[in-house]
C-alpha cells in the first residue's frame, strides 16, 4: 500500500516505512541506541530527500530518548545539573546547524555534505567500536591482563566555571561539558542524530561521569534537545514529514519492545561487535554510492 508524503513529494510503501521503523526500534532495544545514525542512511537508501530524512527522524530519537529517560528518573540515575548544562551547549549547537542546514540547502551541497559526513563519521566510529570490542574479548581472556588505574585529575578539572555535580561526584570546569553539547548540537541538526553514541564516550572518558548516570543523563539532554533541533528544521527549512515520522515512530515503538527481549538474549561483547559491523557496512554502502556511477544520468547544455 504506498503513501504519498506530502513534504518529501515521493510515495513510499506504508509496509516498507513500518518495516524500517520496526527494524530500527529492534536495534535500538538491542543495542541501547538511538537508532538516529542508523536509520538516516537507511531512509537515503529507500529515496526520500535526505533534508527530509534529516528533519524527520528527530521524531523518533524524541520518542524513544523520552521513554528512556522516564525509566531513569524513576532510578533516580539522571544528572539534572550535567543535563542542563550539556543541553545549553546542545541548543547552542543546534541552533547554529540549522542555520548552517539552511545555507547549504541554498547553495544545493546539502545533500553531499550530509552523506561525507555519515561516511566518514560511521566509518571512524564503527572502526574505533569494533577495535574496542576486539580488545575487550582480548583482556577477558588474558588472565595476567590488569586494568591501569584511571587518573582522578586532568585538564577538565583545571578550566574555569568550575560547578558541583552532586549526581556525578565531580568538581569540575562547566566548559568541556558545554562545549560537548554543542558539538553534539551541531551534529544532531545536520545529520540528523540524537548523539548519544558520541555522548556517551565523551562523557565517560573525558568528564570522568560514573557509569550508572551518564545514560540518564544523555537521554535527558537528547530529548530536550532533539524536540528543538525538530522544531527548527519545521519552521526554519520545512523538512519535518509528519506522515513520515508517525509511521516510523509506530514501528519503532513495536521494535524496542522486541529488540529489548532479543538484546537480553546476547553476550555484551558479541552485541558491541554486530553494532560495529553495522555501522561499518553502512557506511561503507553510502561510500559506495557516491562513488558509483549513477544509473541515471542528467547533464545540462546551452
Amino acid at each position: 500500500m504506498q503513501s504519498y508524503l506530502p513534504i518529501a513529494e515521493v510515495s513510499v510503501s506504508i509496509y516498507l516505512l513500518l518495516g524500517l521503523g520496526t527494524s530500527v526500534g529492534i536495534l535500538s532495544g538491542m543495542f541501547g541506541v538511538g537508532g538516529g545514525f542508523i536509520l538516516t542512511p537507511l531512509l537515503f537508501m529507500i529515496g526520500i530527500p535526505s533534508g527530509v530524512a534529516v528533519g524527520t527522524q528527530g521524531n523518533l530519537i524524541v520518542a524513544s530518548s523520552f521513554s528512556g529517560m522516564l525509566a531513569h528518573l524513576k532510578r533516580k540515575t539522571v544528572d539534572y545539573k550535567m543535563g542542563l548544562v550539556l543541553l545549553a551547549g546542545g541548543l547552542v549547537g543546534s541552533a547554529f546547524g540549522v542555520r548552517l542546514f539552511h545555507i547549504l540547502t541554498a547553495l544545493g551541497q546539502v545533500d553531499l555534505i550530509i552523506k561525507l559526513a555519515y561516511v566518514f563519521l560511521l566509518g571512524i566510529i564503527g572502526a574505533l567500536m569494533l577495535l574496542e570490542a576486539i580488545n575487550a574479548v582480548r583482556r577477558r581472556n588474558d588472565k595476567n591482563y590488569k586494568p591501569k588505574p584511571r587518573k582522578h585529575h586532568s585538564w577538565v578539572h583545571a578550566g574555569p566555571l568550575k560547578m558541583k555535580f552532586r549526581t556525578s561526584k565531580l568538581y569540575i570546569s562547566a566548559v568541556p561539558p558545554f562545549g560537548i553539547g554543542i558539538v553534539v548540537g551541531v551534529l544532531s541538526a545536520i545529520m540528523g542524530v540524537g548523539g548519544g553514541f558520541l555522548m556517551l564516550p565523551a562523557m565517560i572518558y573525558i568528564l570522568g561521569m560514573p557509569t550508572k548516570v551518564v545514560v540518564g543523563t544523555s537521554l535527558f539532554q537528547i530529548t530536550f534537545m532533539s524536540a528543538f533541533t525538530t522544531v527548527m528544521h519545521a519552521i526554519e527549512n520545512q523538512t519535518v514529514d509528519l506522515v513520515l515520522g508517525f509511521v516510523l515512530l509506530v514501528g519503532g515503538v513495536i521494535g524496542a519492545q522486541i529488540g529489548t527481549r532479543i538484546g537480553s538474549k546476547i553476550k555484551a561483547d558479541m552485541l558491541r561487535i554486530l553494532l560495529a559491523a553495522m555501522v561499518l557496512s553502512i557506511s561503507i554502502k553510502l561510500a559506495f554510492d557516491l562513488i558509483l556511477m549513477p544509473s541515471e544520468l542528467f547533464s545540462l547544455a546551452l
